[in-house]
């Protein structure tokens, strides 16, 4: 064997190599990039489901945090499965969330009073100038003080910066936004469940 193959060789088992290691670096990293990706905390969605269609919303976490843990407990335990919206109106806002509404002989009363709600109000205000009533914003109705939001809550089906200030927004519309302007007073809330 000559020299200059002992050389080419010699280079060629170095390229080998080096690409080797390249290989394994690049495995290694994309799988820690993989990792830290799936090990992050991911904001909770809110899937509803009811007599027009579904939709889901994401949840603000991180700047509602209370709200959304009450909510989602809520959802967890079934409690608005089967209520109905109880306020409608174009080009506003759809709302529910009281247990009431399941009952059509007590429709005058649906939305109001201490009884429309779980009983348990969130108990802090979590209003924030990060996420505003914009359309397809998703925030809790209040009696007239804002920490006794409790069940009941609402999508905005346009921009509301009337409303900001007022109300917790802990979450917007991010799929089956169709379906929101069709919803009327008395349509059903099938189920809703959580995507964690």
């Amino acid at each position: 064997m000559t020299a200059t193959t002992k050389t080419r060789r010699a280079r060629s088992n170095t390229k080998k190599s080096l690409f080797s290691s390249c290989a394994f670096v690049t495995f290694v990293l994309s799988w820690f990039v993989v990792a830290t990706l799936a090990a992050q905390p991911r904001n909770p969605v809110i899937i509803v489901d009811t007599s027009k269609g579904t939709f889901e919303f994401e949840t603000y976490p991180a700047d509602a945090p209370k709200t959304v843990a009450h909510v989602v407990a809520l959802v967890k335990r079934g409690f608005y499965d089967g209520q109905r919206v109880h306020r409608a109106l174009p080009g506003f806002l759809v709302q529910w969330g009281d247990p009431r509404s399941r009952d059509r002989a007590r429709e005058e009363d649906w939305g109001r009073g201490p009884e429309a709600s779980s009983g348990k109000p969130v108990g802090v205000p979590e209003i924030s100038r990060k996420h505003l009533h914009g359309l397809g914003a998703v925030a809790m109705a209040h009696p007239g003080v804002p920490g006794q939001a409790d069940s009941q809550m609402y999508v905005t089906l346009a921009d509301r910066p009337d409303l900001n200030g007022k109300y917790t927004v802990f979450g917007q519309v991010i799929a089956g936004a169709d379906v929101l302007p069709r919803l009327e007073r008395g349509d059903v809330i099938r189920k809703m469940s959580v995507k964690e």
